[in-house]
């Protein structure tokens, strides 16, 4: 006998495995490791849901539901052309349809008749012949139609404007004008070319007179380009504001010295020193900057560009000489433009600074903020972002521009945002640049608004670029602070009570919260939010068959759950949550047993469907953990039923996950043994189920199995069962497997057989009782929760004791006692073992066992032994003799 144990002793130190409170790196400490593993009632741990890296960078990804009449391009053209120069003149009030000809210049001021192939206008009102035309009031430009007494047409010319704040200079009359004509270019004949302060106009549109009544023409080279402007004048008009048209450079009578103050580009204040500082150090630069823009540049040309476009923004910079009230802003402007002909991003990247810095708005705005993303389209630009403060400018950007009126240019800006934290290294600098702190600003404007604009289509694209950048963003661990501090979990929590009907938009915040509930502070601050658990649920119920965000919402929950016992309550008691679960649960088994049928051959199945199993049915166990919420949940036929068809259905070796989640539920649900248990009603229909598991080579399922058999052998029917099936031999037999957790979970199976007498000598026929005394010698110091099991299983086992000797065996009444003796003495059972590594916390937790789990029964079972143990040899029978000599 003593041969026999030695020989398992060795086998189960050989096949021991990583004892279960050793200490994981970067993982939880002894002491809870201890703790969780022999739970009775244990929460399910899964992984985080894969996402797949986005093959291309694209402003929507290529699963989203948007038609595309709904989100921006992410592939489009740009040029100089795209961008009005200097941040575009505001449109005119009227517009009129384009004229299909163009008219001659007049050789002379004299009277031209219609054949002339002048326009034929509107008559004007009558004019106060008192007032006539005594300049007192100054009117605007204008053309007026009026009759010869014949009848015919006749053109009166205007008096050439008067050009605010500019230095006219002579042209031809030949000389072809710029398509976009400021307001001195629409008589060229009469009109100097303006300088480069007075800037370009949008539509190539007069404004008329308060008082004429004829609305606006367009001048001759306007209309002849109309075709080709058309759309660019659309959107420049469309994104235009008052601050927008006094930068333009273009003055109106009717507007005050005041009025024009702020206007980019003015000159009225300019200083002498400020005028010298432009012409000895900017404009040198900018006429440099002017000729290379006119090629194509080689790569040479391209260094040098880019040299001169550092030296500007330096030289600008140093005499605060940026932002929009700027002195000749336009000018610089102007220049800048034209280098976005080049297709060289480090030169693009160059100018779009500088444009930046000069604080664009309108549709150079948004044709800026096109660059940048198509520019962060490419991962081989990566490090051009990193350019000095390029990054501060954007990040500035967004924290200052209204969402509503400028959203489209957003989305870009924030796309490109968007694929630049992708980038590790970005994503890092992105963070410290308090990236986050404007999203959560924008957030926060959106919740608070009550408008219809807040909740546009347009302000729903915004939003998906801003939470997918989020998603990347927290990534950092170093980013949780700044979520917590800037409240984006509640502002989210307030995204998805607005924008619940958006798939796409939904799918991005639940990857967020499935990242930062990974976090315990993230998890709270959730959890404390009032609408969190029933937006989630909503979720669920609006788009049950997306399979990507249901997942992910189902993590978060299960993260919830898992260990905030508040959190359990506030799920379970919210309207409809065990009704959402259960729905889903069903809905997706039978998505998946459809997959599986249509399966043919080899072709891997697709998992996501099943994913979703896993992570819904993680929920239901760890709402069971709670004691209040566990028994109802038990006394659910619909929940046990679906739990039951899952074992049915699946394989274990082919579904591992979602076989054993649905395995910790049931044990958890069978932990409580109340009299409308739907367990206890199907106990033996569970108990078929898991005997499947027992006969595979699969160790977790084993211990699962057995697990749940602990909690079901309370019941004599179960107890029948299993030895029918020989269960009670085979959880003998796994004594010997050195592995602790197997050990552990047959014990428990083994305490309840043996409070039934008539089993009770399978245990000393099987061997048992020598594989518990070793099992208590080779684990008893190092796990006494284990030491305390084998010392329940033989005092169970020996409750009808007579004679220790007879009862347990003569050596292995003299073994167990030593081993109790020692293992009662603090001072040798408390000594930390050699190959142990233990905390000061472990060894309160381990002493905290000894004295609650171990010495109560281990006492009284050595009592036991010695009063039924005596040295003297009861006298046989003469035919016990016969037989003990035959």
């Amino acid at each position: 006998m003593a041969g026999m144990s030695g020989s398992r002793r060795a086998a189960r130190k050989k096949a021991e495995d990583k004892a279960f409170y050793e200490k994981q790196t970067n993982k939880e400490s002894s002491a809870d490791i201890i703790a969780d593993a022999r739970a009775a009632l244990r929460t399910v741990r899964t992984t985080r849901p894969f996402t797949p890296r986005e093959d291309k960078r694209t402003l929507f990804s290529g699963s989203t539901t948007r038609a595309p009449t709904e989100r921006p391009p992410s592939a489009f053209s740009l040029g100089s052309r795209h961008f009005d120069g200097p941040d575009s003149r505001p449109p005119s009030g009227s517009r009129l349809s384009p004229l299909d000809h163009k008219p001659s210049p007049p050789p002379s001021l004299k009277k031209i008749s219609i054949d002339d192939h002048c326009p034929k206008l509107p008559k004007p009102p009558t004019i106060d012949p008192k007032r006539g035309g005594s300049g007192q009031r100054r009117a605007r430009p204008k053309l007026l139609s009026a009759l010869s007494q014949d009848g015919s047409a006749i053109q009166v010319l205007p008096k050439p404007m008067e050009r605010k704040n500019s230095a006219p200079k002579t042209t031809s009359a030949g000389k072809e004008r710029r398509v976009q004509s400021g307001p001195k270019e629409r008589t060229k004949h009469l009109l100097d070319d303006g300088d480069v302060d007075a800037g370009t106009g949008d539509e190539g549109l007069t404004r008329p007179s308060p008082d004429s009544g004829v609305p606006r023409v367009r001048s001759a080279d306007s209309i002849q380009t109309s075709s080709t402007s058309s759309s660019r004048a659309s959107t420049g008009s469309t994104g235009s504001t008052s601050t927008e048209r006094s930068e333009s450079g273009y003055s109106s009578d009717r507007h005050s010295a005041s009025s024009r103050s702020g206007s980019g580009g003015k000159r009225e204040d300019e200083t002498p020193e400020e005028a010298l500082y432009w012409n000895e150090r900017v404009s040198p630069i900018l006429e440099k900057l002017a000729s290379l823009s006119k090629v194509k540049l080689d790569q040479e040309g391209v260094l040098g560009a880019c040299g001169l476009c550092n030296d500007l923004y330096s030289t600008l910079e140093a005499r605060d000489m940026l932002g929009r009230g700027a002195k000749r802003r336009s000018s610089a402007l102007k220049t800048v433009f034209k280098l976005l002909d080049q297709s060289d991003p480090g030169l693009l990247l160059k100018a779009s600074k500088i444009v930046l810095a000069l604080d664009v708005t309108g549709s150079n705005l948004k044709a800026l903020c096109r660059l940048l993303f198509k520019l962060s389209r490419d991962e081989k630009n990566d490090s051009l972002f990193l350019d000095k403060n390029l990054l501060d400018l954007i990040v500035t950007l967004i924290a200052k521009t209204d969402y509503i009126s400028n959203c489209e240019a957003l989305v870009y800006c924030v796309g490109g945002l968007k694929c630049l934290s992708a980038n590790t290294e970005l994503n890092k600098v992105l963070s410290e640049k308090g990236l986050i702190e404007a999203f959560g600003r924008i957030l926060k404007s959106v919740n608070a608004s009550t408008s219809s604009e807040s909740r546009s289509k347009n302000v729903s694209n915004l939003l998906l670029q801003i939470v997918g950048t989020l998603r990347h963003l927290a990534d950092r661990s170093e980013n949780r602070h700044d979520f917590l501090a800037n409240k984006v979990i509640n502002h989210l929590c307030g995204i998805m009570e607005l924008f619940t009907s958006d798939g796409d938009l939904m799918m991005h915040v639940s990857r967020i919260l499935s990242k930062l509930t990974l976090n315990n502070d993230c998890t709270a601050v959730l959890a404390e939010h009032p609408t969190a658990f029933q937006s989630l649920l909503a979720l669920i119920n609006k788009h049950p068959d997306r399979n990507d965000l249901v997942v992910r919402v189902g993590f978060v929950l299960g993260n919830l759950t898992a260990r905030n016992d508040d959190c359990r309550y506030c799920l379970f008691n919210t309207e409809g949550a065990m009704e959402v679960l259960q729905g889903s649960i069903r809905r997706y088994l039978a998505k998946d047993l459809r997959e599986s049928m249509k399966e043919s051959g080899d072709a891997k199945q697709d998992n996501t469907t099943e994913d979703v199993l896993i992570k819904l049915i993680r929920v239901v166990a760890n709402l069971s953990i709670n004691p209040d919420i566990g028994p109802l949940i038990a006394a659910n036929e619909t929940c046990v039923d679906l739990l039951m068809q899952v074992l049915e259905s699946k394989d274990i070796s082919q579904n591992e996950e979602l076989v054993l989640n649905a395995l910790i539920t049931i044990n958890n649900l069978s932990f409580y043994d109340i009299i409308n248990s739907a367990i206890v009603e199907r106990q033996i229909q569970i108990a078929r189920l898991l005997l499947k598991q027992l006969v595979t080579d699969h160790h977790e399922g084993m211990i699962e199995a057995s697990r749940v058999f602990g909690n079901l052998s309370r019941s004599i029917d179960i107890r029948n069962f299993l030895t029918a099936k020989k269960v009670d031999e085979m959880m003998v037999t796994l004594l010997d497997s050195g592995n602790r957790e197997f050990v552990y979970t047959s014990c428990g199976v083994l305490i309840n057989l043996m409070a039934d007498v008539d089993r009770r000598p399978m245990l000393k026929r099987e061997g048992g009782v020598s594989k518990l005394i070793d099992v208590l010698r080779d684990f008893g110091r190092s796990d006494w929760q284990l030491a305390g099991m084998v010392c329940m299983t033989l005092w169970n086992y020996s409750e009808n004791i007579l004679n220790s000797n007879e009862t347990f065996g003569e050596q292995e009444t003299g073994e167990f006692t030593e081993l109790l003796v020692d293992y009662l003495d603090e001072e040798v059972a408390l000594e930390v073992p050699e190959d142990a590594d233990w905390d000061a916390e472990t060894q309160q937790l381990m002493k905290s066992y000894w004295k609650t789990e171990f010495c109560p029964v281990a006492s009284q079972l050595l009592d036991r032994i010695e009063h039924h143990h005596s040295d003297l040899i009861p006298i046989d029978s003469p035919s016990n003799v016969a037989m003990s000599s035959s």
